[in-house]
């Protein structure tokens, strides 16, 4: 599947999930002073891409070193995009919340994996392995992708207080179902790449 720089800025949008990663930022900050927020959200963003743009640059001695194949990666990550494509549009009921975090957060559980988690690593590995030659391409669609999230994310009280949560539950499943169509395609590219390799043996 050939992405454009467009494309793969959208991709990487669905797949960290800003408006997704709302409530989750609101519980894990409930505890932090309110001036302090933004620090804290700023700061998890960028180690978060960090660590995704180190994935780009080690992409391909990583997949040489546990001898997987693009096509295995294409497949393997429609898989994960179809499953946290499903969460995102039929969320898990989840009960009472026993273990609300207290002190100041760092690194997990909003840096990784609510930012970047294993779908968006096998994301970015998938775009290098893909076009390396690309690469910044998609080091800049992963800038527009933390922008974003850093965007929405320190506004996000103001977000849910202004549209309300119904709006914002509604388009996370919007783009939901946009990320099933996107891990379908690439399913399907990838089942037709290994059917072509079979009747070529």
């Amino acid at each position: 599947m050939n992405y454009t720089f467009a494309s793969a800025t959208i991709l990487l949008i669905l797949i960290t999930d800003p408006i997704g990663n709302i409530p989750i930022f609101a519980n894990a900050l409930k505890h932090v002073a309110p001036e302090r927020r933004p620090w804290v959200i700023l700061r998890e963003v960028l180690i978060a891409f960090v660590l995704l743009l180190t994935f780009m640059f080690v992409g391909e001695s990583f997949l040489r070193v546990m001898n997987l194949s693009e096509l295995s990666l294409q497949i393997g990550g429609g898989v994960i995009l179809f499953l946290i494509a499903l969460r995102m549009i039929f969320p898990p009921h989840t009960g009472p919340e026993t273990d609300e975090i207290k002190a100041e957060p760092l690194i997990v559980p909003l840096a990784i994996p609510a930012i970047a988690g294993p779908s968006a690593l096998a994301t970015v590995l998938l775009l290098v392995s893909q076009a390396p030659d690309r690469r910044m391409e998609w080091i800049a669609a992963l800038c527009v992708t933390m922008t974003v999230s850093a965007v929405v994310l320190v506004l996000a009280e103001r977000i849910q207080r202004v549209a309300g949560d119904r709006f914002v539950v509604a388009l996370e499943r919007l783009m939901g179902l946009v990320l099933v169509s996107v891990s379908i395609e690439m399913l399907l590219r990838g089942i037709k790449t290994f059917a072509k390799q079979l009747t070529g043996v």
